[in-house]
């Protein structure tokens, strides 16, 4: 549902120099086709290669190599019962945690939405990053705000032998992310099921040349497992082992946490965060 693995600050922060000199977006069609009277129904995202319903909460749990060495890696995204409105349209809130060797690296609100033709845009992301338990940086992008622009989260009908295509623009944090189709039809099992029809997304990014982190999407679920190809420093490996339904309680305590993170989004990032509404019930 995202890029799993963080990029260590200090080499982000020397890819968004590289990358500075040129901050206008691609001429993807994508661009040209976002239409924000496109979203009637946004936060009813029942796309089925990317299903969000409040209270799903999807765990992963795998490894990252750093420094040679394999680090254990979870991952946590429930989807809450907020909305966050951006350019006037209503998006579905997930609440992401990222743990790396058991210590929260990075904390998100991350924003969806489905147009009339069941495509589902990311429209933006708040993360939270973290080292030894102390807040560092907060690279956000949100539609609309300082050139960044929404991207396809997952099309209604991916296929084969297509362009890829981004997955927003957010340069001013060098967020360039992109998806291209790479295998349907495909088998994988998890810890618990195993899995026909597999849709296998290859996502790549222009601050990391070569790599590629494989997603697999199956259908009425969304994102199995994650794999790597290429030049992928992390060569990250993560799997579902839990997809559950939470109840009503547990998701109220979600909505809180999210809550909180939002208040201190607004006291961070006051150059994007700030311009937007605050969260409300859906």
């Amino acid at each position: 549902m995202r890029r799993f693995h963080n990029i260590h600050v200090a080499v982000a922060l020397i890819f968004i120099i590289l990358v500075s000199a040129c901050t206008s977006a691609p001429s993807d069609q994508v661009f040209k086709d976002y239409n924000p009277r496109n979203f009637t129904d946004s936060a009813n995202i029942d796309n089925q290669w990317f299903p969000l319903k409040p209270g799903t909460q999807w765990v992963f749990k795998g490894y990252t190599i750093e420094n040679n060495e394999q680090v254990p890696h979870r991952l946590i995204i429930t989807v809450t019962d907020l909305i966050k409105v951006v350019d006037g349209v209503r998006s579905v809130v997930t609440w992401d945690l990222d743990y790396s060797n058991a210590q929260l690296v990075e904390a998100e609100l991350a924003f969806f939405a489905q147009d009339e033709d069941g495509n589902v845009w990311r429209m933006g992301e708040y993360p939270e990053e973290y080292e030894n338990g102390k807040f560092i940086d907060a690279p956000t992008w949100i539609h609309g705000i300082d050139d960044a622009l929404a991207g396809i989260a997952m099309y209604a009908n991916p296929q084969l032998n297509t362009p890829s295509y981004p997955q927003g623009w957010g340069p001013d944090v060098d967020w360039t992310d992109r998806g291209q189709v790479a295998q349907m039809g495909a088998q994988k099992c998890v810890v618990f099921a195993c899995y026909e029809d597999v849709l296998v997304i290859a996502e790549s990014s222009k601050s990391e040349p070569g790599a590629f982190q494989l997603k697999y999407y199956t259908p009425g679920i969304g994102n199995i497992y994650v794999d790597w190809k290429g030049e992928d420093q992390t060569q990250e490996i993560m799997e579902l082992v839990s997809l559950v339904q939470l109840d009503s309680d547990t998701l109220a305590k979600v909505r809180a946490n999210a809550l909180e993170l939002e208040a201190h989004a607004y006291e961070v990032s006051k150059d994007v965060f700030t311009e937007t509404a605050p969260m409300t019930d859906q």
